[in-house]
């Protein structure tokens, strides 16, 4: 009889071990998963973002497609919470420069973001006239050609007034226009940008490969 025993106890101990062995995988995927979203998170809220370029607004820098990096730390407003609460929030805290190229979110609509140019700092009087921008500050108190020359081609991208064409740019504001002036909405369509709304600046394109590149 005792074959028969043996023979009835094996595939309940072979069940056990299965069991047992699903339990070990199961949680050694949870706790990845954990891992994951501890490291993950806290990188995608406060550190980096991608974004793809949508439209022509900045060619011929930036094309149509193109997958960007964008570094949010220390530019971006950051509000941890719900909207019925809000645990914390991070204010910015790193100076943008002029020039710099920056993603944020669209003052008329917070859902859709944009990509542009910083031209003018808090402080600055910025002038449109004669297909070129005037800037008048601390250090231009009688106004001053921008120099765009790094960025813009000339033959083609002269600056036009839309809606505006003096800006004074307040605390906490700046100036964005797109590098292909005739087809972008910018600061000359719906104004200067509140802080608030910027997302970060423009770290690395990462696609496509043979355009690789990584800005200051």
């Amino acid at each position: 009889m005792e074959p028969e025993e043996n023979s009835k106890e094996e595939p309940e101990e072979k069940i056990d071990s299965k069991i047992k062995v699903a339990i070990v995988y199961i949680f050694e995927l949870l706790k990845i998963a954990v891992v994951s979203l501890i490291i993950i998170v806290p990188i995608r809220t406060f550190v980096f973002q991608p974004f793809f370029v949508q439209g022509a607004s900045m060619e011929p820098n930036f094309h149509d497609g193109e997958y960007l990096i964008v570094n949010e730390f220390g530019y971006k407003k950051t509000v941890v919470g719900t909207e019925e609460k809000k645990f914390f929030t991070v204010n910015s805290f790193k100076d943008i420069s002029r020039k710099e190229v920056i993603v944020f979110r669209n003052p008329k609509n917070p859902k859709e973001y944009f990509i542009k140019r910083v031209i003018g700092l808090p402080g600055d009087r910025i002038e449109i006239k004669d297909g070129e921008v005037i800037l008048y500050n601390e250090e231009n108190p009688q106004g001053g050609i921008l120099d765009e020359s790094d960025y813009l081609v000339k033959m083609l991208h002269n600056t036009e007034c839309l809606d505006q064409c003096v800006f004074e740019v307040k605390a906490d504001e700046f100036l964005v226009f797109g590098d292909n002036r005739k087809y972008s909405s910018d600061s000359r369509s719906w104004g200067v940008l509140p802080s608030e709304f910027v997302v970060g600046k423009v770290l690395l394109r990462a696609w496509p490969f043979d355009k690789i590149k990584i800005f200051n």
